[in-house]
């Protein structure tokens, strides 16, 4: 519920918002994104946000940020949106609008708790960046020293491969889950990939796109994106998707060969700072999503050790995945903590 992140005011471009500390940020655009954020310091921002200052004889600063972080206020800003492409909350329908809020004295005690929550999940979100970052460190040390000391060579992915790169399949999808199930590109994510909420359907006949259904240990590439830095993201496929899920044109295919290199060892070493980097000097904008294609997989580089010394490392890898595991599973239960506590004070609408 705080402003993350931030940069240089020549990078807003456009007309500005001057906000204070302590006002809150509110991205009027696109309101079901539900963004919300405390200024915990003076800046500029885009117009396309409202900024909102407390009045104390009403609503106390503290709960200011809560109330309008709840579905209570957030699908009232969304009813009232107007635009198809990029729906937007006028100021002139939204100060009109009226809210049955708690008194100030249970205010501050509503604040108080939820604050609580919010500070517990931002501190494991920095211990969980912390400990992907010793990960990342010891993975990129391993690779040189294996690469300088020991010899292990640089290959193309076209000679460790015996499958891929591939493109996936795309039709329209419906929610009835008609069909056959599919994956959104969200799937690709923390080196693997995920069902749930990525899954949709496509009606189209099942052998014709027998070709694309997954396997346990297929990898997954992201091939576009508009935002550059998950262009060229791999995720390994553990099984645990729906029987016959395909994959879109979005997303590439790679079946690494095993006795070259391990799938679990070439989705660890993909997505590492440095090699991801190297395959994103490829990366090339087309109406603002950026792409990678299958030439660009196939002469993309990556070391070789011997598969023992693969191994080794996904040994190391493992206990830091062990503590990051543990630790998103914790931010996870404080961001349901945190929606049960709205719900009940707001009442979900």
């Amino acid at each position: 519920m705080t402003v993350q992140r931030w940069d240089s005011p020549d990078v807003v471009e456009g007309q500005k918002l001057r906000f204070q500390k302590g006002d809150v940020i509110f991205g009027r655009r696109r309101a079901y994104q539900k963004k919300v954020a405390l200024a915990e310091f003076d800046g500029i921002c885009s117009a396309h946000a409202l900024v909102l200052r407390a009045r104390e004889d009403y609503v106390s600063p503290e709960f200011l940020p809560v109330f309008l972080s709840s579905d209570y206020f957030l699908d009232r800003a969304i009813a009232i949106s107007v635009g198809s492409l990029s729906p937007t909350v006028n100021w002139r329908d939204l100060k009109v609008q009226e809210f049955d809020l708690p008194p100030l004295d249970e205010q501050k005690r509503i604040a108080d708790l939820l604050w609580a929550v919010e500070r517990h999940r931002v501190n494991t979100l920095s211990s969980e960046m912390e400990v992907s970052g010793a990960k990342s460190l010891m993975l990129a040390e391993r690779l040189a020293s294996g690469a300088e000391e020991r010899g292990w060579p640089l290959e193309p992915v076209s000679e460790l491969v015996t499958s891929g790169p591939t493109n996936g399949k795309s039709a329209r999808a419906n929610d009835e889950q008609r069909g056959v199930p599919t994956l959104s590109i969200s799937a690709v994510r923390d080196g693997g990939v995920r069902g749930g909420d990525s899954v949709k359907w496509i009606e189209v006949d099942p052998d014709s796109v027998s070709s694309f259904r997954l396997q346990p240990s297929d990898f997954l590439v992201v091939r576009g994106n508009g935002n550059r830095s998950l262009t060229g993201r791999g995720g390994l496929v553990k099984g645990d998707l729906p029987v016959g899920c395909i994959y879109p044109d979005l997303l590439i295919r790679l079946r690494f060969n095993p006795d070259r290199m391990l799938p679990a060892f070439a989705a660890e070493q993909w997505n590492s700072a440095a090699v991801h980097a190297s395959l994103l000097e490829n990366a090339k904008s087309t109406n603002g999503i950026w792409k990678i294609n299958g030439k660009d997989i196939k002469s993309h580089q990556l070391v070789v050790p011997p598969l023992k010394d693969q191994v080794r490392i996904l040994e190391e890898t493992a206990s830091f995945d062990e503590a990051l595991d543990a630790l998103r599973t914790e931010v996870s239960a404080l961001e349901a903590l945190r929606t049960a506590f709205l719900s009940e004070i707001f009442g979900g609408n």
